[in-house]
């Protein structure tokens, strides 16, 4: 099973009032397993960049000013892309855009149904708690540390690591599935079966010869019916 793990960066929220897209990036994964391929790409979106916009990803002007229009990228997109579901974070945000972009150029929309919106995943998994993607880096303990600001490719390699979690892990097919089922279950079974044993070595001693002295001679002055002597 082929899944494509994407994240867009744009200049606003709006296609219809204006707004591009400056940033694609993805990552193929295959049976869950990351394969190495991806698609990256930066766009001239032909307009200023708002300065909000640019506190999220840094893309300035003069950096996407020799970049190519998403006209010169689409098809290559496509083709990347082609039948695979499309694993998004807020998927309803990028999915907009593309088809948006794809629109506007009269090419092939991407359905609905193709998109896998791990957002929605993860409020129906933990509902209450936050949801956004560094919050389920801390939860899972995924390292984001290189996320000082939003970026397409390196946001869709965390957002790959995600999903895999949201989904039960690392599992690339059933019979892993199985196996690691059946590990579980065997070390349940030695936690519940344990028993304590014997050390190979035992511990030393941590009181002083003095202090054993002066214990001895006050369990000898208890007569021979102390509880210590019976017990040692």
């Amino acid at each position: 099973m082929r899944e494509i793990v994407l994240d867009t960066e744009t200049t606003g929220f709006e296609p219809e009032q204006g707004d591009r897209i400056v940033e694609i990036g993805a990552v193929e994964l295959f049976n869950h397993m990351p394969t190495g391929r991806t698609f990256h790409k930066y766009i001239n979106p032909k307009r200023a960049m708002p300065q909000g916009a640019f506190e999220v990803h840094g893309l300035g002007d003069d950096f996407l000013r020799d970049k190519p229009v998403f006209a010169e990228v689409a098809q290559e997109f496509l083709d990347f892309v082609e039948d695979a579901k499309l694993v998004i974070h807020n998927a309803a945000f990028d999915m907009k855009f593309l088809n948006a972009e794809l629109g506007w150029l009269k090419m092939r929309q991407l359905p609905w149904e193709q998109a896998i919106d791990t957002l929605a995943i993860a409020r129906k998994k933990f509902p209450g708690s936050p949801a956004s993607l560094d919050a389920l880096c801390r939860r899972f303990s995924i390292d984001n540390g290189a996320r000082t600001l939003h970026g397409a490719l390196l946001d869709s390699e965390i957002l790959a690591e995600v999903y895999l979690e949201l989904i039960g892990g690392r599992q690339p097919d059933f019979v892993l599935a199985g196996a690691q089922s059946n590990r579980r279950d065997q070390k349940q079974d030695a936690a519940e079966n344990w028993r304590p044993q014997p050390r190979h070595t035992p511990l030393a001693p941590r009181i002083t010869e003095a202090e054993a002295a002066a214990h001895q001679a006050f369990v000898d002055k208890m007569g021979d019916g102390a509880l210590w002597k019976k017990l040692g």
